[in-house]
């Protein structure tokens, strides 16, 4: 794959639904740290690279609606990857992953 291919394939992960475990049982935020893991996790899943590097400002609140903003670098260049809860049931939080389709 060239390195001009995966700023292309990154819109693939658009939609997609992970679930991540409240840290502390009752906590109501998951992590910057474990949102940045599953973001690249899903990503080297779905595309076949893993991004260079991933990087989540704030910790996501655990309540439906919630969003933050997080950034991923591939092929030198920054992508917005917008987070959003689209469900909590228990102690797993649901939230779609959605990359930029143009860089920063």
């Amino acid at each position: 794959m060239s390195a001009r291919t995966l700023p292309s394939r990154l819109a693939l992960a658009a939609g997609a639904t992970l679930a991540l475990g409240l840290l502390g049982g009752c906590a109501s935020t998951v992590s910057a740290g474990d949102v940045e893991e599953q973001i690249t996790s899903q990503l080297t899943e779905q595309v076949g690279t893993e991004p260079e590097n991933v990087d989540c400002p704030d910790d996501l609140e655990a309540e439906e609606g919630a969003t933050t903003t997080c950034t991923l670098e591939a092929d030198g260049e920054e992508y917005d990857v917008a987070i959003e809860v689209t469900g909590v049931d228990g102690d797993n939080v649901n939230f779609s992953i959605q990359v930029a389709d143009q860089p920063n």
